[in-house]
């Protein structure tokens, strides 16, 4: 009987030693430089903490991409205190009001997701970083522009901001006129992408020029409204945004570096692969670390 009961918990241990061994196989992410040399969360950490604004560029549906937002965000308040900057593409810049309002305790939450036009997927995904900021008493910026100037961009141009309301300028856009460099790789590919490559109809290209200026008037306004809050604050600013807005350091990163050419700015890739443990190499030097998420990730809208 002696003999049986060890034996029993002999194979008890060898099977949860299996058990073990098998979950420390299967990884949700895996961290990676921009050369692709796998590296730990805290070897990260300590790069982000050296700059003066980080890009962590999120896929909007990913709860692994969430959750390191998140996790992110309360190590670089472990070092940074209240000097630490919040501010994310999913707020346009006409919520400032009812964000701070909200993060004052005077606004409830649901003036906030309704007034400050929330995405759907807010209460699971950002509701976190904005109650962080709340808990802490961080400014958190509302960073984007108004989708209907966006929207009026790409049906008739930049050159239709002109005409709206000072005040209106002043409020929610960049310094007008805003260069658009049509030579930048993201705005080729978005180019290509609509026709607009220059061999097609003038209209055709015209339109997809539209576009591009669309883009990057969103991406003009996120880099000024960085840029000011840096210069008002003297804090790190952490920055929340789809990855393909801070890629290769352009988009947003280009703007607000047009304005600041001194900063030290850091940005993060999330993207979706098959195995996370081996490097993709199309996504080398997209971003100072790319963090590669298994595609396989359950989806939070």
């Amino acid at each position: 009987m002696k003999k049986l009961r060890h034996y029993c918990l002999l194979i008890i241990t060898l099977l949860m030693m299996a058990n073990t061994t098998q979950s420390q196989d299967l990884k949700a992410f895996v961290i990676f430089d921009k050369e692709g040399k796998e590296i730990s969360y805290g070897e990260m950490v300590k790069s982000l903490e050296g700059a003066d604004a980080v890009f962590f560029g999120e896929l909007h549906n990913n709860p692994i991409a969430h959750w390191l937002e998140l996790e992110v965000t309360h190590s670089l308040f472990e070092a940074k205190g209240k000097d630490l900057l919040l501010g994310a593409e999913m707020f346009e810049r006409d919520a400032q009001q009812v964000l701070d309002e909200y993060l004052a305790g005077i606004a409830k939450e649901a003036y906030l997701i309704k007034d400050g036009k929330a995405w759907d997927n807010y209460a699971t995904d950002y509701s976190p970083l904005v109650e962080f900021a709340k808990a802490n008493g961080l400014k958190f910026y509302a960073t984007n522009v108004p989708r209907r100037y966006a929207s009026l961009v790409a049906k008739q141009g930049l050159s239709a901001l002109e005409e709206l309301d000072k005040e209106v300028r002043k409020n929610y856009l960049p310094k007008l006129p805003i260069e658009v460099d049509f030579s930048l790789p993201s705005y080729k590919n978005m180019m290509a992408m609509m026709g607009g490559h220059g061999h097609g109809m003038q209209g055709a290209e015209d339109m997809a020029k539209n576009m591009v200026a669309a883009q990057a008037i969103k991406d003009a306004t996120m880099g000024a409204t960085i840029a000011e809050a840096i210069k008002r604050e003297k804090g790190t600013f952490l920055h929340y945004n789809g990855s393909y807005h801070s890629n290769y350091k352009e988009g947003t990163v280009w703007y607000l570096l047009q304005k600041m050419p001194k900063l030290t700015v850091v940005n993060i890739n999330v993207v979706e692969v098959n195995d996370v443990n081996t490097f993709d190499t199309q996504n080398k030097e997209t971003a100072d670390f790319v963090i590669q998420v298994t595609e396989r990730m359950t989806k939070t809208y």
